[in-house]
């Protein structure tokens, strides 16, 4: 006869060996696997898995090279699993069998091809506007009225209407019995409604937007002109993203996807835009945005202050170095003949900016081309702090902007910039600071800088 407490101290045993997981440990003892597992829920012990995370022994290895910054299909391939495997774990994705349960409750059955809906306890718990009955309250629900409470004496103790407390229980209650847990539970797979995309099946509105694409009609447009057309046929109305999704979602489009051609971006996958905070840094260095530049450079009332940009020749073979003072406009240019990668930039921006007096080293405004990831090292060299525009914002140095169209009067679009030497460059630099200008009274930019020099 079997000893079955000499077999559950093996167990136990097995369990500290095999790292906590009560599967190796029953199979090591040889004993049941649900027996194992009622052996381990009476001693409070819960089992972790082979690894201790997720089963696979390869799991935290991976979740730690992935906290590192590792490329999902690399750190999968460095602890053995396929990258399948990998994408379900950063999803949170469980397989149950030959099942797949995902996060927000839907439960894939890859055998019959059915998806079945079911709230996750994180939604049913949820707490979601005031609005709506929460589990507490479906409790005060429940014991009151089972006590013989009216309805408005069980809506005055939740501050709420009667008529909402009756809704509750006619909807919610079987064979007269309001049980608040399963009504929460009801109510949260309430919430969840999928619906068949309004463009899955043929029909005048479908048939409508396939026409209006072929003649290179934007989503936006198609979703307005439906309104107009059909002003009173409720059922020809689309928004723009359902469009969209139509083309570009293969689970609940409804388009050929040929039609994505139609489209001016001319893609057939649709590109993610991640908001700002999830972003990759433009460098490894962290910039320091315009937004936090200091007011008395937006005024121009304080001297030494810069702006600056590159003017590159064709196919970005060569390129100048362009600085703007910003109350003066004074120009300096930079000579880059060979390149102009972030190295190349700042060897040649740090004894340009050396040459200056040190009241005249205030601050350098950029935009965010990749020529300035080495920004930190010019800072520390230079100690003149620089400041990044925003995206797409050339306003932000307009005095720059201004001086880079002038000198395309020197060096048109399309010229070989590395054909003018160090030399020519300062030729142009001074016939701009030698022009008088509107916005400095008629003086010349070298008149001015002048003035700032000898009154230092």
């Amino acid at each position: 006869m079997v000893d079955f407490e000499v077999l559950k101290a093996k167990f136990f045993e097995a369990l500290d060996r095999e790292g906590g997981s009560v599967t190796a440990a029953a199979r090591a003892v040889g004993v049941n696997r649900n027996t194992a597992f009622g052996w381990a829920r009476q001693a409070g012990v819960r089992g972790r898995g082979k690894s201790g995370t997720s089963g696979h022994p390869g799991r935290a290895e991976y979740e730690r090279l992935r906290a590192a910054g590792v490329r999902r299909r690399d750190a999968a391939a460095q602890v053995g699993v396929h990258v399948r495997t990998a994408h379900d774990w950063d999803q949170g994705i469980r397989q149950i069998g030959h099942s797949r349960l995902r996060p927000d409750g839907r439960l894939i059955v890859y055998k019959t091809g059915v998806t079945i809906i079911q709230p996750p306890l994180a939604a049913v718990d949820a707490p979601l506007h005031p609005r709506f009955l929460n589990v507490a309250e479906r409790e005060t629900i429940a014991d009151m009225h089972r006590a013989g409470h009216s309805l408005g004496a069980i809506g005055r103790a939740l501050g709420r209407p009667a008529s909402t407390v009756k809704r509750e229980i006619d909807a919610r209650a079987v064979d007269g019995v309001y049980r608040p847990h399963r009504a929460q539970r009801t109510w949260a797979e309430s919430r969840s409604r999928p619906k068949t995309s309004k463009l899955a099946a043929d029909g005048p509105l479908r048939r409508y937007v396939e026409d209006k694409l072929r003649e290179r009609w934007s989503p936006e447009q198609i979703s307005h002109a439906v309104v107009i057309e059909f002003p009173d046929d409720e059922s020809m109305r689309v928004s723009p993203e359902t469009i969209y999704q139509a083309i570009y979602v293969q689970a609940r489009g409804g388009l050929r996807r040929e039609i994505a051609v139609a489209l001016r971006s001319g893609r057939t996958r649709r590109k993610p835009h991640r908001s700002p905070e999830q972003r990759t840094r433009r460098f490894v260095d962290e910039m320091v945005m315009i937004s936090e530049r200091p007011a008395e450079v937006e005024d121009r009332a304080v001297p030494g202050h810069w702006e600056g940009d590159l003017i590159v020749g064709p196919r970005s073979d060569s390129a100048i170095v362009t600085l703007v003072e910003r109350s003066t406009r004074y120009v300096m240019l930079g000579h880059l003949p060979g390149g102009h990668t972030a190295e190349e930039v700042r060897d040649v921006l740090v004894p340009l900016i050396q040459t200056l007096p040190e009241h005249l080293r205030g601050s350098l405004t950029w935009d965010q081309g990749c020529e300035m990831a080495s920004h930190k090292q010019l800072t520390v060299a230079t100690g003149v702090p620089v400041y990044f525009c925003d995206p797409h914002s050339p306003w932000q140095r307009g005095s720059n902007e201004n001086t880079n169209g002038l000198l395309r009067q020197y060096f048109p679009k399309g010229t070989d910039l590395s054909a003018h030497s160090a030399e020519d460059l300062e030729h142009v630099a001074q016939q701009l600071n030698g022009r008088p200008r509107k916005t400095l009274g008629w003086r010349t930019p070298a008149e001015c800088l002048r003035d700032l020099l000898t009154a230092a």
